[in-house]
């Protein structure tokens, strides 16, 4: 059901012992639909310039918190990829949206992933992945780009130890500092969006980091778009975007140089394309063209 609480809408999921669960979205402006779905650890709010630019070129906008973040319910369970992706359905069934364009970075590429292959793509058009979690990030022998799993028990340990300094050396690594230029002010903004978030939420979707997309990307049929820094420290495009784009049939957009912030650091070109993707797939071309003519539209930018 949805409701409005004092000045926020959300949307029920669930409940926890006598708490119900709610998701708090956002809904603005009109036209066609996109649907933000922000990254770890943050909130929607890190969509800020994207839904300005979208506003102005008149589309409607929506955007949630992440059960845990923002202005969520912050329960102690449901920090899986199935409860994210049934978050979802519910936000849009609930929200009767139809035709909808879904934009995810980071974690929110692994809740379009797992939506689109238990939910199908019946009220979606496209999925944008920007700096992409599928299709697994595990290093492996099969997956030898991946990340060691003694990275994770670590990131785990020292967030169990001094989750606060966890937060200031994963923005380290999130933003790029020799190529990315970040004020003082946005490191503190996002440090205190990362620290006001459920301590549940911050650790236990470590785990959900290294799971595996691969059976989920072969039931993916909607044009897609994937947007990756081909510097990216957080999660590495060798072992992301690159591997994902030809498994469900994308175009990829590499920015030299990004990290895994581009949705902060490089905003407007990031617009340029969802908003080309979203053209292309309204005159169905990406429909009759290949995965070389895309990459070509879309790397032209």
């Amino acid at each position: 059901m949805t409701n409005e609480g004092v000045f926020m809408p959300y949307i029920v999921v669930g409940s926890e012992n006598s708490s119900k669960i709610k998701i708090h979205y956002e809904d603005h402006g009109e036209g066609e639909v996109i649907v933000l779905i922000h990254g770890y650890p943050f909130s929607k709010v890190a969509w800020e310039k994207q839904e300005a630019r979208f506003l102005r070129e008149g589309y409607r906008v929506i955007s949630y918190d992440r059960r845990g973040f923002g202005f969520s319910s912050r329960p102690s369970t449901g920090y899986d990829w199935n409860t994210f992706a049934s978050d979802l359905d519910l936000l849009l069934k609930e929200l009767s949206l139809e035709n909808v364009t879904l934009v995810g970075h980071s974690m929110g590429t692994g809740e379009i992933t797992r939506y689109l292959a238990h939910y199908g793509a019946d009220r979606v058009t496209g999925a944008v992945f920007i700096s992409p979690i599928p299709p697994f990030l595990l290093k492996t022998d099969e997956t030898p780009f991946g990340v060691d799993q003694e990275v994770f028990n670590e990131f785990k340990e020292s967030i169990e130890k001094d989750r606060y300094k966890f937060i200031t050396e994963f923005l380290n690594d999130f933003y790029n500092p020799d190529n990315d230029t970040i004020s003082e002010e946005k490191l503190r903004a996002d440090f205190q969006i990362a620290a006001s978030s459920s301590h549940c939420a911050f650790y236990q979707c470590v785990d959900t980091w290294i799971s595996d997309f691969r059976t989920d990307l072969t039931k993916i049929s909607v044009p897609s778009v994937i947007i990756q820094g081909d510097a990216d420290q957080i999660l590495p495009f060798e072992a992301t975007g690159k591997l994902m784009a030809p498994e469900i049939g994308a175009a990829l957009k590499v920015i030299p140089g990004g990290s895994h912030g581009i949705p902060w650091t490089h905003a407007d070109e990031i617009c340029d394309v969802i908003l080309e993707f979203m053209f292309q797939v309204k005159k169905e071309t990406l429909v009759i063209r290949g995965p070389e003519e895309r990459d070509r539209i879309f790397n032209a930018h």
